[in-house]
């Protein structure tokens, strides 16, 4: 019996290749993630008072990407942990928004 990631996949006709490129792609570090984490290392060093009136920065990428063993682990049925079930959905979405189809959420794929 397949999970219903697995189904999901199947039906929308989408390689699970794709999927794990798409995860890379979006959860690759780009230099403004970079900048923001040295941004961050360094305030915490100079323990410098926070204004008050500063707004909090957008959360960064993570930097890692949904593994192949995540998305077999997916397939399979097996447990898999939250944050790697949304690096999935993240994909996911983005190859169903290349086939100009709607996107989906977490309950429809786990």
């Amino acid at each position: 019996m397949a999970s219903k990631f697995a189904e999901f996949l199947s039906t929308n006709k989408i390689d699970p290749r794709r999927v794990a490129a798409a995860s890379r792609e979006l959860e690759r570090l780009r230099p403004e993630d970079r900048a923001k984490r040295l941004a961050r290392r360094q305030s915490k060093k100079s323990e410098a008072k926070p204004a008050a009136d500063a707004e909090k920065p957008a959360k960064p990428r993570s930097g890692r990407p949904a593994t192949g063993r995540a998305l077999a682990a997916a397939a399979a049925g097996k447990a898999i942990s939250g944050p790697s079930k949304t690096r999935l959905l993240r994909a996911v979405n983005r190859v169903l928004e290349q086939k100009k189809k709607s996107a989906t959420d977490l309950k429809s794929l786990f």
